[in-house]
């Protein structure tokens, strides 16, 4: 019977899992909870093919449970419930390992029956998802359970996996194989970090020489065709476009314009064209600002030529765009003022607008007081003439902070100088 060399392989001990030393190696806590040999209820959070499934099967032999897999996007409670009825009898008298990917596919009702389960012993449940749990694991659950994130493995770390496969192969057609140079470390690179993808491209090599009896050679040519790059981890919805979004403000905010557009390539190749136009158009003020003032205007530019141009063409005016933001002089000095202010309102810390300040233009507006001491700044030298503006509670309440950039610093000098601050 066939079975897929991914699953012929797959790890039966902590030390033969690949990567995941952060939460695996010697001083991993996930690897002493296993070897303890009392397994708590755990979310595994990660990319596909990083070892979930593996990990889940080989906590479950260690601690000498059955071990069950559903998969949330065709289980129900039905099926729950067939499982924990072996428990108690002779197939599980200590309870039973349930491993249910995808528990992101579990609507809210559908989780919280989990708990019952969880809570009177007869399952420990193992719940995997590649979206990060704190978004879509509800709660209840989630306050019931351990949550460790697999990372993606990096080439390296499934390079020596991929050897595993061809050698497997190779003696299973009884054949010397040979490979052009590169071929393993060109299906590492191209699948990403998913063991399973990998494994899966080198059965394809060599399904495509099932017909070789004396010598197998493995080229890059043929690589490039099973070894598909794998796509980027993308989805409008989900976390992974917030973190790419968040590293593309980030790397901009810290003048790094590579990284900027490293990560601009990815939002485009998904084909989100709103998302980079409205957070360039944020950072315009909220990272440059006053430092470039005119920053909002070439960025709106970008924007629009890159919204009449459409994708593809629109990278060029987006990218333009980018390494502007990345290179210009930075301040923050306009997001701190708001911020500040914002905070007082919601704080209540605010006041009647000073009755000097209010509108005077309808009749008995000067019984009122209204407007009767104003002082209109174009009557005075330089355009401007001392008097609070503030409401009496904040009068002395400085919001804006002169940032650390030259044109900051010259109007900030201007000032000191016409207001007699200097």
């Amino acid at each position: 019977m066939y079975q897929p060399l991914a699953d012929r392989l797959r790890p039966k001990t902590i030390d033969q899992v690949a990567g995941q030393q952060h939460i695996l190696g010697e001083e991993g806590v996930l690897r002493r909870i296993i070897q303890g040999g009392t397994i708590p209820n755990m979310i595994f959070y990660g990319p596909s093919g990083t070892g979930k499934t593996t990990v889940a099967e080989i906590a479950a032999a260690q601690a000498g449970r059955p071990f069950y897999r559903l998969n949330a996007t065709t289980a129900s409670l039905a099926d729950i419930k067939a499982v924990t009825a072996d428990v108690g009898t002779l197939l599980a008298p200590n309870g039973v390992v349930l491993y249910l990917d995808e528990i992101q596919s579990f609507n809210k009702k559908q989780q919280q029956s989990l708990l019952e389960f969880m809570e009177n012993g007869k399952l420990t449940l193992i719940a995997s998802t590649t979206e990060n749990p704190y978004f879509y694991v509800y709660n209840a659950v989630l306050s019931r359970s351990t949550v460790f994130e697999f990372k993606p493995l990096a080439p390296e770390d499934v390079l020596p996996v991929i050897h595993r496969g061809i050698k497997t192969l190779g003696q299973d057609h009884q054949t010397t194989v040979h490979w052009e140079e590169g071929v393993p470390e060109s299906i590492a690179r191209n699948c990403g970090g998913d063991v399973r993808k990998s494994l899966n491209a080198v059965e394809a090599l060599f399904a495509a020489h099932a017909q070789d009896r004396e010598t197998i050679v493995l080229t890059l040519a043929e690589t490039a065709a099973v070894a598909q790059p794998s796509a980027n981890r993308y989805d409008k919805d989900g976390d992974s476009h917030y973190d790419i979004l968040s590293a593309f403000q980030k790397s901009i905010r810290g003048s790094d314009p590579d990284a900027a557009i490293h990560y601009l390539a990815r939002l485009l190749a998904s084909g989100d064209l709103i998302s980079p136009c409205r957070r360039l158009m944020v950072m315009a003020s909220e990272d440059i600002g006053l430092a470039h003032p005119q920053a909002v205007a070439v960025v709106k530019a970008c924007v629009d030529s890159a919204n009449m141009l459409g994708l593809p063409e629109a990278r060029l005016p987006l990218a333009q765009a980018t390494l502007f933001l990345a290179t210009a002089p930075k301040s923050n000095s306009a997001i701190q003022a708001i911020d500040q202010a914002m905070a007082d309102l919601r704080t209540g810390n605010t006041g009647e607008v000073p009755a000097h300040l209010r509108d005077s233009h309808y009749p008995g507006a000067a019984k009122l007081g209204h407007g009767q001491t104003y002082r209109y700044a174009h009557d005075y030298p330089n355009h401007y003439v001392k008097q609070q503006y503030l409401p009496d509670p904040i009068k002395d309440r400085v919001y804006y902070q002169y940032g650390e950039n030259k044109t900051e610093q010259t109007a900030k000098a201007y000032w000191a100088r016409i207001k007699g601050d200097g």
